[in-house]
């Protein structure tokens, strides 16, 4: 009879957190509706993890806010989870996610 183990040796599940994962720059473009709050609700969702954006650019064009947002030094899969959080945003309309090159970020277009 094989003896019994206390522990077991099962692997675990990677974590995605971990500051050795590559890092990379990311650009955020969000259309929300110009509500007062918008802004404040949105960068509230880095604020709350200690995050400071490198870069941030707001235009209302009528109705909407573009809003264009990079970040440094995150990891690809934290950076998808802080977009599926805008997008549960009240207000806010779409997020598409990119990672940001070395070129000027240029503002996000709002079509009708």
């Amino acid at each position: 009879m094989p003896p019994l183990e206390a522990v077991s040796n099962t692997p675990t599940r990677t974590d995605v957190w971990n500051i050795s994962n590559a890092h990379c720059r990311v650009h955020y473009q969000l259309l929300a509706e110009a509500e007062p709050d918008v802004l404040c609700r949105t960068l509230n969702l880095f604020a709350l993890q200690f995050l400071v954006p490198q870069h941030v650019n707001v235009l209302r064009q009528d109705d909407l806010l573009s809003i264009d947002i990079v970040m440094d030094a995150l990891s690809w899969h934290r950076a998808q989870v802080i977009a599926e959080k805008l997008r549960n945003l009240i207000s806010v309309c779409s997020v598409e996610l990119q990672t940001a090159d070395s070129q000027r970020v240029q503002p996000a277009q709002a079509t009708g």
